[in-house]
């Protein structure tokens, strides 16, 4: 499995939300498979977006796009940084 790890800043949540969830579809095209957000627990505008993607290429191809560079802009994300992980095991305890 490939998965991305973005930390960021966002200016204002319920404004970055909306645009993260009007750019699902675009997302999914894009090859992301599934997702989950988290929030620092004393800052809500600190954002972790975990995702799951159908190959790193893609997803590189696309967080590096300047269609999503805009999307950002208009978003309020501040200095996004993305970590792109492949899995090399899992388990539960």
């Amino acid at each position: 499995m490939q998965y991305v790890l973005i930390i960021h800043e966002v200016e204002a949540y319920p404004t970055w939300k909306a645009i993260f969830d009007s750019a699902a579809e675009i997302r999914k095209n894009a090859g992301e498979i599934r997702y989950q957000l988290m929030r620092d627990d004393k800052d809500e505008n600190l954002i972790v977006h975990f995702s799951e993607w159908s190959s790193l290429e893609n997803a590189r191809r696309f967080f590096e796009s300047p269609e999503l560079l805009e999307i950002r802009k208009k978003a309020g994300v501040k200095a996004p940084n993305f970590v792109y992980l492949r899995e090399i095991e899992r388990g539960e305890l």
